[in-house]
């Protein structure tokens, strides 16, 4: 019997593509558990410690917003996959700023929800190297514990904004694309939608405050300051 991946939690109102979701996922070696409304979701949630949620935006009970807000409220940090429609693009933005790891838009294959899964996942894990420990002073960055402190307070970040700093960090005075960053730190090669970059630099800026060292390149895109003394 080959060892399970781990639980995915499916929060899904939506019966024929849970069942879906449910199959492909199983297939791959990952343990399954859904639910069909945002609250049971949310007490799943809590009560069985998925690996990673796979969460719709538009859910009876509880939206997949307030659900993630909820989720992320009480500090728990399990990797979110927002699935959405094509009209919810405002919700999908939102729901990145409160902390979702990445999304799909509907219709998606199956097989590119499997695919998104075991990269989040890995993201999770943490990159490979540690980056420089501090930078000028005022960050610093322990990636064996994966935590990140600002002037001596800890900061919370999601696992992609943990990643998507330590890579800028250890690369530090280099500049990156949008399109590079999507490739090297989400995975992602050939993606279109380089906003989501924009949005997890925005909130990486927001929670490390004047102390961020990631500056913007005018027309190119995004670096770090190489760390000082």
């Amino acid at each position: 019997m080959t060892e399970s991946r781990g639980l995915v939690l499916i929060v899904e109102d939506e019966r024929h593509i849970s069942d879906v979701q449910r199959l492909y996922l199983t297939r791959e070696g990952f343990g399954v558990h859904v639910e069909a409304d945002g609250v049971a979701g949310l007490a799943a949630a809590r009560r069985l410690h998925p690996v990673a949620i796979v969460l719709d935006i538009g859910l009876p009970g509880m939206d997949g917003i307030a659900f993630c807000r909820a989720l992320r409220d009480a500090g728990d940090w399990t990797p979110i996959l927002l699935v959405t429609a094509r009209s919810e693009e405002a919700d999908r933005i939102l729901g990145l700023e409160l902390g979702a790891d990445d999304y799909l838009t509907k219709p998606f294959s199956p097989r590119e929800l499997v695919a998104r899964v075991k990269t989040v996942l890995r993201r999770a894990a943490g990159p490979p190297g540690p980056p420089p420990g501090s930078t000028g002073g005022r960050i610093s960055v322990d990636p064996v514990s994966r935590t990140v402190r600002r002037d001596g307070e800890p900061v919370e970040l999601t696992a992609t904004e943990f990643n998507l700093l330590c890579h800028l960090l250890r690369h530090a005075g280099q500049v990156f694309t949008r399109e590079q960053l999507l490739a090297q730190v989400w995975g992602y090669a050939g993606y279109r939608d380089t906003r989501m970059v924009d949005v997890f630099v925005s909130q990486v800026r927001a929670k490390l405050g004047d102390a961020s060292p990631i500056r913007t390149v005018r027309g190119v895109g995004y670096s770090a300051t190489a760390p000082g003394p």
